[in-house]
């Protein structure tokens, strides 16, 4: 099984479940990075959050990581399977940083991904297929996000569209755009 996969696609698609499957697969320990962080006041996303936990089999172990998210991968020992779920709650939770640190952030979390002897498995997230959100923060958002996928998508030995009910493995059927890493 490949070193680092990427699982990408739009909402309730099946994304987590299908990056679920293939951590399974692996016959790994797993280790999930959660990387939202469940907020009790706001009850539907608690309900989101529990059924994310009541899907995961009893023996992985979870850590919550809403930022520092190189730290967590750089500490994964070579024998395990580390599933990071997901890059669109990661980026929302730094949107804060100004753009020079989001970018030195992005490099390093890249850097730490290439250097992790563990294998990797990383939801994510397409929000570039609608509107041009009409608000600077969407736009920021969206626009960190679409950069971060497709940078990671350059290191990922599998890259996995889900949608439509259906997975589609893109690095079979697709080509690298030429200076993706850009």
């Amino acid at each position: 099984m490949s070193k680092v996969i990427l699982v990408t696609g739009p909402c309730r698609s099946g994304k987590s479940e299908w990056a679920e499957m293939l951590a399974i697969q692996s016959k790994k320990p797993v280790v999930y990075i959660a990387t939202a962080t469940n907020n009790l006041d706001d009850k539907e996303w608690h309900e989101r959050i529990e059924k994310h936990q009541k899907r995961r089999p009893p023996e992985w172990s979870t850590l919550e990581v809403p930022e520092d998210l190189p730290a967590s991968l750089a500490d994964a020992t070579a024998n395990t399977c580390v599933l990071i779920d997901s890059l669109g709650t990661w980026v929302a939770n730094l949107l804060e940083e100004d753009e020079s640190t989001w970018e030195r952030i992005v490099e390093d979390f890249l850097d730490t991904v290439d250097l992790v002897a563990a294998q990797m498995i990383f939801v994510a997230e397409e929000t570039g297929w609608g509107v041009i959100p009409a608000y600077p923060v969407g736009r920021i958002f969206r626009d960190r996000l679409g950069s971060l996928v497709r940078k990671l998508g350059t290191v990922s030995e599998d890259v996995y569209l889900v949608t439509g009910g259906h997975v589609l493995n893109l690095s079979l059927l697709g080509y690298p755009l030429p200076n993706s890493k850009s």
